[in-house]
């Protein structure tokens, strides 16, 4: 591969306990933070891979801590996240360098695999920003100004995961909006200046852990892959 690969982790936000005294991405399944087992999943993917983890200021000397007492050290800077996932991404995008792709990836999805990422990555050598999505398996309605609802065609819907991937400059420029609260991602960032996103098909599996049942089923999916 000719091309640089960098990967930015988003770690942390409001709300994220889960009833925990720690944040989400840092409770341990099989002995691991979650967060770990999402970076050992991009550094797996290329040995040269550039890894940028993003953390709130409050908990990033927790975080260090952590890597000291388990020599889980190196091969990723630590920029401080922003008020909002828009803002850690521009955080993130002063260490990403011109002429690279980059992934940007949810911290708390641990089930992504490398070779998932590696196949993203090659994919992005035919175009300029590429989403994976799943179809929902379930019957969705959409909710009207009154409170009624209408049953839509789900097979018009995808939903929408990570990592994201984009040609530097692209991203880039596309954060160097003003930020939007219909900024709901990176492809809606980029969508916005009027480029197309690409789409791939996604991994069932790779979820985010966002509730206490996420994390009920992913402590299951770690068990059943012992």
């Amino acid at each position: 591969m000719n091309r640089r690969y960098y990967a930015i982790i988003l770690a942390g936000g409001l709300g994220s306990r889960m009833g925990y005294d720690i944040p989400k991405q840092f409770i341990e399944i099989e002995g691991k933070p979650i967060l770990r087992h999402t970076i050992e999943r991009f550094m797996e993917s290329f040995d040269d891979i550039n890894i940028i983890v993003v953390l709130p200021s409050g908990e990033k000397e927790y975080w260090k801590e952590y890597c000291n007492r388990t020599g889980f050290l190196g091969r990723y800077i630590m920029p401080s996240g922003g008020i909002t996932r828009f803002h850690s991404v521009q955080n993130a995008l002063k260490y990403v360098p011109d002429g690279v792709i980059v992934a940007v990836h949810d911290g708390v999805r641990p089930f992504v695999t490398s070779d998932f990422i590696r196949s993203m990555f090659e994919k992005m050598e035919e175009c300029e920003a590429l989403v994976p999505v799943i179809q929902p398996v379930e019957s969705l309605r959409e909710i009207g100004s009154e409170g009624t609802s209408t049953a839509v065609d789900r097979s018009r819907y995808r939903l929408v995961q990570t990592p994201q991937m984009f040609h530097s400059e692209l991203l880039k420029e596309a954060y160097s909006q003003p930020y939007n609260p219909l900024f709901t991602d990176d492809a809606s960032v980029v969508e916005y200046l009027g480029h197309k996103v690409s789409l791939c098909e996604g991994l069932s599996s790779n979820i985010k852990i966002t509730t206490p049942e996420d994390l009920a089923v992913a402590q299951a999916i770690f068990r059943e892959k012992r």
